[in-house]
């Protein structure tokens, strides 16, 4: 009996649409072997589309990366610089990362990776199929729900549901094709592409192309590294190892010991089951390192720690008392650190600079941080550390005299080898700044600060002078002078900083004493186009102000420079500073090595001003006579200067010839402001200055300290004993005590 129809409203579209096409399948069907033929029609297309497909992913081995690599697990490696005695000075790299073994990633850590990543990892083949209906459930409701709530219907492909082999596969081959996935141009134009783009969108369809040939190369992937160890054990553990060692686990450490170190300063070798919080943590940073990074009260990374401990005890890994106690932990981390320790942070830089001179398009900065080549530097980490260490004791006395500049005072030195100018060390400011530590991209003050250099410049007057005829006893007025300032402007006297003048007085006691009125006669008498040409033959490239108070130090200049005019003084040699020694490719191959040119410096009154500079240490009212006596047995020449207002001080001194070294001290504020009162370059600066050259000799990192000529001491002894004193004066005492404690004197002991 024909059932009764039930009465209906009109029909939906949709409803009628669907209707008219089921009317006409059931019309076209009702004809013998007509339905057969449209079935045939329709699937045959899908049936060969399906295993066009399949036979890509499972049989089709055409185009499959090299292995090799994969094998020997090729990764950026770690770029060295070395001193000159072979120690590290830093470890460089675009990717900071640890390879371990699978026998050196704990047990317990293990456990909480194929917990949260892959708990059927031993027994699936590359790709887990046991995991498909969950992806696909979520595919579907993700699109569903997209164009329910009106982003239109697209395909949505969810993240999750790959193996620790496919996440392999896609970071290691597939990087580049995963980066660009979600560009709006497809990975092949074709016909086939491009008519799935017109359904799902070209993202979408970069996506599954990617998805399925992430599958085809972790299938590949199993069975290569299966025939290539021998068996499916080994090759499991060789694949979860690279696994290990190659995800990114943020803040630019690679694998997991890296992250591990980095982030609770603990070596993987420590892990036991205690550690299995630490582990999820760990193993839950992987599937978005920028949400799961372990943060100190960050809801999101103790959320997914919990559920990967509550895996792990599901799996029976750990005791689930012991998962209780860790859920309930907070997260603890260490203490951030800088991705790169050195203690030479302003050398690195300068190797950096060198590099990119001396590279020629063969190497550069990009092959050091690659690990393809090897940094010799000339630098010795143990005077390095006396440098750094003098540094912070002779800021940290500058502080106690004045508390508010604490953690602000800034300051830099350069340490050079007399024969060569090679960079020994190099401080570009302090290791503890503004509350943070430097590292090697802080902004060097040794190198790139241009600072006035105040009396520390007189050098190169003197020796100007000594080159047109005047001699250290020749003499010149301490008297007031006055230097022009420009049309319409007053003139400025110059004034010493005693605010006395002493009248005529020899050369050798002006530059001792640092008198600033003699300084810019002698500048007027002799031009000062050869005090800037002297300079320059000295070393100094900074452009110098043509004019007068440059005798006085007024142009600005690098502290570099002025350490390798003081070397060439005290050694008689021109060279051009640097600290590369040699560059190796990874093999040792040499690629570079320095030329170390150095020319004898063409004066033959280079000995006058080496005496000169002498005498500043050996007259009693020489600005750096504290560094005659007893206390300081080291026999060194050198320069105090004070730049206007104190707002710069510095000391540059050598020990004589070749054999010697050359220190470059400079203490200041960056904003240039004023140092304080009487904070001279003999207060400030000096100190720091006799610290360094006391430890350099007493540990004989450089040999022994040489001794002046002759000649230079004898003419500093009898300029002494010319000088018409009261007996009675202090100086006169002071001065007998000196001449007593000289070493050079007969039957005195060198100290």
């Amino acid at each position: 009996m024909e059932r009764p129809r039930q009465p209906q409203g009109p029909m939906s579209p949709y409803a009628a649409a669907v209707a008219r096409v089921a009317q006409r399948v059931r019309s076209t069907c009702s004809r013998r072997g007509v339905c057969l033929g449209v079935t045939l029609v329709v699937l045959l297309p899908l049936v060969l589309a399906t295993w066009g497909l399949a036979h890509h992913i499972y049989f089709d081995r055409s185009g499959v990366p090299d292995l090799e690599p994969f094998i020997r697990f090729e990764l950026s490696r770690t770029g060295k610089v070395y001193d000159a005695r072979g120690t590290v000075l830093v470890e460089l790299a675009r990717e900071y990362r640890q390879v371990v073994s699978y026998e050196e990633v704990p047990p317990v850590l293990r456990q909480a990776i194929l917990a949260a990543e892959d708990k059927n990892f031993f027994t699936h083949s590359g790709v887990d199929y046991r995991v498909l209906p969950r992806v696909l459930y979520k595919a579907a409701m993700s699109s569903v729900g997209a164009w329910w709530t009106g982003k239109g219907f697209r395909l949505r492909l969810p993240q999750g549901g790959s193996t620790l082999t496919q996440q392999l596969v896609r970071g290691y081959f597939l990087r580049d094709r995963w980066s660009r996935e979600n560009d709006v141009t497809l990975f092949r134009d074709n016909p086939t592409w491009r008519l799935l783009s017109v359904m799902v969108g070209v993202p979408t369809t970069n996506k599954l192309f990617r998805k399925l040939e992430e599958v085809r190369l972790a299938l590949w992937l199993e069975e290569e590294m299966t025939n290539r160890f021998g068996s499916r054990e080994q090759a499991k553990r060789e694949i979860f190892a690279r696994s290990a060692s190659f995800n990114y686990l943020g803040n630019g450490r690679y694998g997991f010991a890296a992250g591990s170190q980095y982030y609770f300063g603990k070596p993987l070798s420590s892990y036991t089951m205690e550690d299995a919080g630490k582990a999820a943590l760990l193993a839950g940073i992987t599937k978005a390192p920028r949400d799961y990074l372990p943060v100190p009260g960050n809801a999101r990374p103790l959320r997914r720690r919990n559920e990967i401990l509550a895996l792990m005890a599901r799996n029976g890994d750990i005791p689930e008392n012991l998962v209780q106690r860790l859920q309930a932990e907070p997260v603890l981390v260490a203490k951030a650190t800088s991705p790169v320790k050195t203690q030479a942070p302003a050398a690195i830089d300068t190797v950096f600079d060198e590099l990119r001179q001396r590279g020629a398009g063969r190497f550069g900065v990009e092959d050091l941080l690659q690990g393809r080549i090897v940094i010799h530097a000339t630098v010795d980490q143990r005077m390095q550390t006396i440098v750094n260490e003098a540094l912070e004791t002779g800021l940290g006395h500058y502080e106690k005299r004045h508390p508010q500049a604490k953690g602000l005072i800034q300051g830099s030195v350069v340490v050079l080898r007399n024969a060569d100018a090679a960079i020994l060390a190099e401080a570009g400011g302090r290791y503890f700044y503004k509350n943070r530590y430097a590292r090697y991209s802080d902004f060097n003050r040794a190198t790139r600060a241009l600072r006035q250099a105040g009396s520390a410049w007189k050098p190169m007057v003197y020796l100007a002078a000594f080159r047109e005829g005047l001699e250290l006893d020749t003499a010149v007025p301490d008297e007031p002078i006055a230097v022009p300032m420009g049309a319409d402007r007053p003139v400025k006297w110059i004034a010493n900083y005693d605010h006395e003048f002493k009248g005529p007085i020899p050369m050798r006691q002006a530059l001792a004493e640092s008198r600033n009125a003699v300084a810019v006669w002698i500048t007027r008498e002799i031009g000062l186009d050869r005090v800037i040409g002297t300079s320059q033959e000295l070393g100094i490239r900074t452009p110098l102000q043509p004019y007068i108070t440059t005798a006085l130090g007024a142009s600005e200049v690098r502290l570099l420079e002025l350490a390798s005019a003081y070397r060439a003084m005290a050694s008689g040699i021109l060279a051009e500073p640097y600290i590369i020694d040699r560059v190796t490719d990874a093999s040792g191959e040499v690629l570079y090595e320095a030329a170390r040119a150095a020319l004898a410096f063409n004066s033959s009154h280079l000995n006058l001003i080496q005496e000169g500079l002498r005498g500043v240490v050996r007259i009693p009212k020489g600005t750096a006579h504290s560094l005659h006596g007893r206390d300081f047995p080291i026999p060194v020449m050198g320069k105090t200067g004070t730049t206007s207002d104190f707002r710069d001080a510095l000391f540059v001194g050598s020990t004589y010839g070749p054999q010697g070294v050359t220190v470059a001290v400079r203490i200041g504020f960056d904003d240039n402001r004023t140092l304080g009162d009487k904070e001279t370059g003999g207060r400030a600066a000096l100190p720091i200055f006799r610290e360094i050259m006391l430890l350099t000799y007493q540990q004989e990192l450089v040999g022994s300290a040489p001794s002046f000529p002759r000649e230079i001491e004898d003419g500093i002894d009898q300029y002494l004993q010319r000088q018409a004193l009261d007996p009675g004066d202090s100086q006169v005492q002071d001065l007998n005590r000196n001449l007593t404690a000289s070493p050079h004197h007969q039957g005195e002991q060198a100290r």
